[in-house]
């Protein structure tokens, strides 16, 4: 009885992971929508950040939900992690590395920590500033202007605008979200119990696609900003 419990308990914590993840997939795909309008169209992405930044619903309902979704995903992955941990206190005789599972599942905790460090650095880059000038020095109309129209657009090609350190660090951080996708797009439908044999081959292949190209969307958004706009 108590190993039923204890099975249930485990299925119970990998969906809850599995559920933030598939939000934080959402996100990463809304947000690489919205940025890379920056690259075609300044003044639509300054449009659409405006939105986002000032709409009641998002800045107050979801905006919420989202922060709490980073911050569970990434704790209670370390929770699983010890978890796991402590119940391998004997090792597996036959385990032979990469022969039993790949790279990205046995070092899921690590690229999720590097992703952690990036979003700390983006948090430091864009949010926070954005929360102070609307709270603290602007208003709730938006970022403030100078101008030139809305600040936007210009606050993040100076984040790039010939800074090779910082899109180093973004590159890195790209590289590193990219591993921890390649694994966790389809272990997120297997934890859900989407795991069929006619499907699988499909999601695996979603899921390539998903963890190559998103990163490598945002990677072309920083180094276009670093390459393109003079300061």
């Amino acid at each position: 009885m108590s190993s039923k419990k204890s099975g249930l308990s485990s299925i119970g914590r990998k969906v809850l992971m599995a559920l933030t993840g598939f939000f934080l997939m959402f996100f990463l795909l809304q947000h690489l929508t919205i940025n890379l309008m920056s690259v075609f169209s300044p003044d639509l992405f300054n449009e659409v950040s405006h939105f986002f930044g000032t709409n009641f619903l998002i800045q107050y309902m979801l905006q919420p939900v989202l922060i709490f979704s980073v911050v569970f995903h990434f704790a209670w992955g370390l929770y699983l992690e010890y978890q796991n941990t402590q119940a391998r206190e004997v090792k597996y005789a036959k385990y032979k590395g990469s022969a039993n599972a790949s790279w990205m599942s046995r070092n899921m905790l690590i690229s999720g920590l590097a992703v952690l460090a990036f979003l700390a650095l983006h948090f430091y880059d864009f949010w926070i500033p954005e929360i102070n000038t609307k709270y603290f020095h602007g208003d709730m109309s938006g970022m403030l202007h100078d101008g030139e129209g809305m600040r936007y657009h210009i606050e993040l090609v100076e984040k790039f605008a010939h800074q090779p350190m910082r899109v180093a660090l973004y590159v890195g951080a790209f590289i590193m979200l990219s591993l921890h996708l390649l694994h966790g797009f389809q272990s997120a439908f297997q934890s859900v119990g989407f795991n069929n044999t006619k499907y699988t081959p499909i999601i695996k292949m979603l899921g390539n696609l998903f963890a190559i190209l998103v990163p490598l969307g945002f990677l072309f958004i920083a180094i276009y900003h670093y390459n393109v706009h003079p300061h």
